[in-house]
């Protein structure tokens, strides 16, 4: 079958090590099952996985992708849950599981013509959502929406900040927060990506760093230390910023006399559960809700998707699609 893998590491060039062509088909292990890839979306992770990161020299050659959205062998649309975990493991939740993994980590990815996942790591696709707007859920969209649903303790008419509008998880949280009747205001260093974030939902949009008019009750961080300090000065007393990422960097300063005197909350948050994914489908379905798309590529052109990926120059979700003869 045809896949997207990644063969060789390097930090400096990722693209270097992306592979593109025929690779064995994909073996179902017991209580899995296979799904026939219609749509699959790229994340960051796929980049990070290229330059080594989560992955080893041993584990190569590597499916690369988590998201996805296909049909089972006997045709049921379905949309892939990329958490492996055990639910029990993790007190409930499988993002909890000390042995929790990805797709594309310890199992092949998504980026092929098939994939296989545990028979529970599949959530059923409705028709009012096509595989290209399915695929874009599970990974950006899904953190996304633990992030504000779970772990930011927000309530309708709450001011929400997301930092670095343009990403697939800000872009996403914009999108979930303005239908969920946050009041929501988006960050960005690019004047036309604060356009677009206003477009999308956001009630102003300023620059990096910028002044806000008031305090917020939570925000939402992927950028990490370009906009740490900015998140924990825009809080209210008794506010929570909740972290899914650092694209930015790992280890800025942490401000604790600001954390400790305000009584600030830093919460962790990564990726969600099969619940909330279900969730998440059924709050689309219910409010017309809908992933932002900013590219649609065939899986065979996958190196171009990537190369847009890397440039940065990104609003939304990259979707590769995979049409069968």
């Amino acid at each position: 079958m045809f896949a997207v893998t990644a063969t060789s590491f390097d930090s400096a060039d990722p693209l270097s090590g992306l592979t593109l062509g025929e690779v064995p088909d994909t073996v179902v292990p017991d209580g899995w099952v296979r799904v026939h890839v219609r749509a699959a979306s790229l994340n960051h992770h796929d980049l990070w996985s290229l330059r080594g990161v989560g992955l080893r020299e041993e584990q190569l050659p590597m499916i690369l992708g988590g998201d996805a959205a296909g049909v089972l062998d006997d045709g049921t649309p379905v949309i892939v849950h990329e958490v492996i975990g055990d639910p029990d493991a993790g007190g409930g939740d499988e993002t909890l599981d000390p042995r929790r993994t990805l797709l594309s980590e310890k199992h092949p990815g998504t980026l092929a013509e098939t994939v296989a996942v545990p028979r529970r790591n599949v959530v059923p696709k409705p028709d009012a959502l096509t595989f290209e707007e399915a695929a874009c859920l599970p990974t950006a969209w899904l953190t996304a929406y633990r992030m504000l649903v779970t772990k930011a303790g927000l309530h309708t008419g709450d001011t929400v900040l997301v930092q670095g509008a343009g990403g697939g998880v800000a872009t996403a949280a914009i999108q979930i927060a303005s239908v969920l009747g946050y009041r929501v205001w988006a960050t960005s260093r690019d004047e036309a990506k604060r356009a677009r974030a206003v477009e999308l939902g956001a009630h102003e949009a300023f620059e990096t760093g910028a002044k806000l008019p008031g305090k917020v009750d939570a925000v939402i961080e992927t950028v990490g230390e370009a906009t740490w300090s900015h998140s924990l000065r825009s809080l209210r007393p008794g506010g929570t910023v909740v972290v899914s990422g650092a694209t930015t960097g790992f280890s800025p300063p942490a401000e604790l006399n600001r954390v400790f005197f305000l009584q600030l909350a830093v919460v962790g948050s990564t990726m969600g559960t099969r619940d909330e994914l279900e969730a998440l489908v059924g709050l689309c379905v219910d409010t017309g809700l809908r992933p932002t798309i900013d590219a649609v590529f065939d899986l065979r052109d996958a190196r171009s998707a990537f190369e847009r990926l890397a440039s940065g120059d990104v609003v939304g979700k990259i979707v590769l699609t995979n049409h069968p003869a």
